[in-house]
């Protein structure tokens, strides 16, 4: 290979991969060979103990070390030592045929940033993926992707991909685990590159033992990456409902006949709505940390308005807000107290002494969580050295 700088770089991560490392290098080489490809191959060895390194090296392929373990880090640790202004990644376990590759790259030479391969629009071979992954799994995480970040692909963790050079470094690109395949696609689609997608096959996995992949570790960890992203649609909009429900019950409670249905459907609507109420803000200051820890860290989607508010929403104007509210609920849990220990203990009118007490109860929780979700967002969003995002 060539030392000046290459138009394609063949990025392959590697752990352990002795058994089918040199088969993979000489597939990719054959693929250059056959399209004329301007490339190198480097392969980004995560801490192998097997000798990997050294038939990379034989084989001609250029090794990098990642520092930090991790799908994710391994790769990255390739993507900036790559030459290329073209970057093809794929494992190192036969599992992928690298000759498909210019299906991607030529994806890249019509406008795209990033070329998904897609291994449910061609084959996949017997013994390739196991039913979970093929029939669950993948359909329902690339499901999960396309609604909530309205990427338009069918195959959201194909590991045979290739993208721009300049793509992967707009993405700014973070974890290093499992997850940075769920993070490649939701940041092109956040930072509106263009996504192509290409067919590939998926063979059986050549090492002839267990996969780094743990179905359910990270199964859940790529979900969870989605779900922590997307606080709209998970902690946000599901708050909104339990509070305007519990809202509409607390009114229907304060405003209820007694006469005609009793004190205890009146509290017991009260009851009910208070506890709506006080589970929906929780979710919903919760969606507000999530979204503001995602923009610090620049994993997720920018977000105009929830910055402008820093403005306005601070610290202190959020613990006067808690503060009053708390005050407020306190003084009629306080009032409902006297009038209670003034009648000698005894209620003759549970509804007239129980619902202000639930409102009250209410205000307390309401601004109690304000205060507290306040010192958190200041904490998530103090100004970094290199002048990141403040809250």
């Amino acid at each position: 290979m060539s030392e000046a700088r290459a138009l394609v770089s063949f990025v392959l991560p590697c752990l352990n991969e002795a058994r089918t490392l040199e088969a993979c290098i000489r597939e990719v080489q054959a693929c250059i060979r056959e399209h004329g490809l301007d490339a190198e191959i480097v392969v980004a060895d995560n801490g192998s103990s097997d000798g990997s390194q050294a038939i990379a090296e034989a084989a001609g392929a250029r090794v990098v070390h990642a520092t930090q373990r991790g799908y994710g880090a391994a790769l990255m640790a390739g993507f900036d030592a790559a030459r290329g202004d073209y970057l093809v990644m794929g494992d190192s376990d036969l599992s992928y045929d690298f000759r498909e590759a210019p299906r991607l790259l030529a994806k890249l030479r019509d406008g795209a940033d990033l070329a998904m391969g897609s291994r449910f629009r061609c084959r996949i071979e017997p013994g390739a993926m196991p039913f979970l992954h093929r029939y669950l799994g993948n359909p329902m995480l690339s499901f999960v992707g396309r609604r909530f970040f309205r990427v338009p692909i069918s195959d959201f963790h194909c590991g045979l991909r290739a993208l721009t050079k300049r793509a992967y470094q707009a993405m700014e690109l973070r974890t290093t685990g499992m997850e940075f395949a769920s993070e490649m696609v939701v940041k092109a689609g956040v930072r509106k590159l263009r996504v192509a997608e290409a067919p590939v096959t998926l063979r059986p996995d050549g090492r002839g033992r267990p996969p780094h992949l743990r179905t359910w570790r990270d199964g859940w960890r790529h979900l969870r990456f989605l779900l922590t992203l997307s606080p709209r649609w998970t902690l946000m909009a599901p708050g909104a409902a339990f509070v305007l429900l519990g809202t509409a019950l607390m009114l229907a409670g304060w405003f209820d006949d007694v006469a005609a249905g009793g004190p205890a459907r009146a509290v017991n609507r009260m009851l009910v709505g208070s506890v709506l109420i006080s589970t929906g803000y929780a979710a919903i200051t919760t969606a507000f940390a999530m979204r503001i820890f995602a923009l610090v860290e620049e994993l997720g989607p920018p977000a105009p308005r929830l910055e402008r508010s820093f403005a306005f929403l601070t610290l202190e104007r959020g613990l006067a807000a808690g503060a009053l509210a708390t005050l407020v609920g306190g003084a009629l849990l306080a009032g409902q107290v006297w009038s209670w220990a003034q009648s000698g203990w005894e209620i003759p009118d549970a509804a007239a002494v129980l619902r202000p007490s639930i409102v009250g109860g209410v205000l307390v929780a309401v601004g109690v969580q304000t205060i507290l979700a306040s010192f958190v967002y200041s904490m998530l969003g103090i100004r970094r050295r290199d002048g990141g995002p403040r809250a």
